[in-house]
């Protein structure tokens, strides 16, 4: 599943007139970048949900033969965030064991097959993350275990397990790549129409297994800002993603 639904309000003024998923990079939509590294992973069944400027993400969909059945999670009447972005599709997702979740704004030298190999046997959930610096990090015990969220500018914990030491655990940032299992969707029944999947993941992460993963060599630009467009354009001359 591709998260193509936000409002990009960072990169202002070019989500005033399309949609995030469509800002170009390197000659090329930010869609179209992390479609093909998906269909070039083997994935021929590819779930995008759309909210701003929907139509023209749909009208791009169906502008080509992508070598792949392309769905799209219509959230047009309400920007459900990316938790409940899931359970929307749930009709596309579930009986799949397992899907792969990735942000339409993240590009990447993570090599997916090799993400897909890594899972932990019976896991829940497995993130790619990595020792990138940032302000907001998920925390992990020495078996690489999700236990809590920190912010270190601001000294906030998030944590089932109470008032846990972060200075105590392994400290990595979340890639915006992720494998969870289709179980979710019953475990998401009762939640509000709205949520973040990161907030579910530190809810459910002292009852159900929920792991990182830290790819060796890892690179990769969060397209979120118009600054970083041009980072951008410099990782994708510089890296196979």
């Amino acid at each position: 599943m591709v998260f193509a639904a936000g409002l990009g309000t960072r990169l202002k003024p070019l989500t005033d007139t399309m949609p995030k998923a469509l800002v170009p990079v390197g000659g090329k939509p930010l869609l179209e970048h992390v479609l093909e590294k998906l269909i070039k992973a083997g994935y021929d069944s590819i779930v995008v949900n759309v909210h701003h400027f929907p139509d023209q993400i749909i009208r791009f969909l169906d502008s080509r033969d992508w070598g792949a059945e392309i769905l799209v999670s219509d959230e047009r009447e309400a920007l459900l965030e990316t938790g409940g972005g899931v359970r929307h599709a749930r009709g596309f997702l579930e009986g799949t064991g397992s899907f792969l979740i990735h942000n339409v704004d993240i590009l990447s030298n993570l090599d997916l097959d090799w993400f897909r190999l890594m899972q932990w046997p019976g896991s829940f959930a497995t993130l790619a993350v990595s020792e990138r610096e940032t302000q907001r990090y998920l925390l992990f015990d020495s078996n690489m275990r999700l236990v809590g969220w920190t912010n270190t500018a601001t000294g906030e914990v998030r944590s089932p397990y109470g008032q846990i030491v972060p200075e105590h655990y392994r400290k990595y940032a979340f890639s915006g790549i992720h494998i969870l299992s289709d179980g979710a969707f019953k475990v998401m029944e009762n939640l509000p129409e709205r949520f973040p999947i990161m907030d579910f993941y530190l809810e459910q992460c002292a009852q159900l297994r929920i792991y990182g993963v830290v790819p060796r060599n890892f690179r990769m630009v969060d397209v979120g800002k118009i600054q970083t467009l041009s980072e951008a354009d410099s990782f994708l001359e510089n890296f196979q993603i």
